[in-house]
């Protein structure tokens, strides 16, 4: 009963959510998992391997989790005002082998110097499926849809579609990790007109984003990572962002789970600090 007020406690007060994926449902992120497939019931090393089997009455290959987040990001960039905008965030997916579904969305206010906004951002919907070339190598296809919950006066108004692949490999307790993410952007090009009469054209652009990094696990139950993330602007014009990043997974216990993301920005165009943490229950 304690984790579960705790559990809404923080959905209650938090205020864009880093996926995490575990196919076997074992607490073993799929990056670093070397054994696919584990039965849920079974305990596993930091490998993702059985260790000892749990009394069960089946197993049942279809699982979820239930996740939520709060999300922080500051910016204080020398072109425009310093904004600090605040999220929740609520992620649910469904696990079958090797396939998996996912559906997020999140709710944001921002407050900067002479703006602020509240509402939804936009919601996602896809679906993955994991390959096992070898005992360490994996990669995660993956394949979804940006649906328009997020409303501004920038034509954000249609519905985006998205492909990535992660790749990666585990060697003892370091895993080696590179990710790929294309994303149509199908928005309207926008004219915006201020008070004063200046005009501001917002021309739209598909967009590439990718990462390479790597993790080490400090025990069976925790593991931290760092990356360096290149992301494209969805905006004609506007230079890539660029940052680096550290995560952290906690396994508290075969159903509950936490990690916690930074990301440090590495130019103007990237957000100067962003930060958030997950909680997350999987049956």
């Amino acid at each position: 009963m304690r984790k579960f007020f705790i559990f809404v406690l923080l959905f209650l007060l938090s205020t864009a959510l880093y996926a995490y994926s575990d196919s076997d449902m074992d607490g073993v992120d799929d990056k670093v998992d070397k054994c696919p497939n584990t039965p849920f019931m079974e305990l596993v090393d930091i490998n993702g391997c059985t260790i000892k089997k749990l009394a069960v009455l089946h197993n049942n290959p279809h699982h979820f989790d239930i996740i939520i987040g709060a999300n922080y990001t500051g910016s204080n960039f020398t072109t425009a005002p310093a904004t600090n905008t605040y999220s929740s965030s609520l992620q649910i997916d469904y696990y079958y082998k090797d396939f998996s579904l996912q559906a997020s969305t999140s709710y944001y206010t921002t407050d900067g110097d002479s703006y602020s906004a509240n509402g939804l951002n936009d919601s996602f919907i896809g679906a993955a499926y994991m390959f096992h070339f070898q005992k360490a190598l994996t990669l995660r296809l993956s394949a979804g849809a940006l649906l328009p919950t997020y409303n501004s006066v920038l034509g954000n108004n249609n519905t985006d579609y998205t492909a990535s692949l992660n790749l990666s490999y585990l060697y003892k307790k370091i895993n080696l990790f590179a990710g790929y993410i294309y994303t149509i952007v199908n928005d309207d090009d926008v004219t915006v007109t201020l008070s004063n009469g200046t005009q501001y054209n917002y021309e739209y652009k598909n967009t590439n984003a990718y990462s390479i990094g790597s993790g080490y696990y400090l025990s069976n139950s925790l593991y931290m990572s760092i990356a360096y993330n290149n992301t494209q602007s969805v905006y004609k014009g506007i230079d890539d962002a660029k940052s680096v990043s550290l995560y952290a997974y906690y396994g508290i216990n075969r159903h509950w789970f936490m990690n916690f993301s930074y990301a440090y920005g590495l130019n103007d165009v990237a957000s100067d600090h962003a930060a958030s943490i997950k909680l997350g229950y999987y049956f």
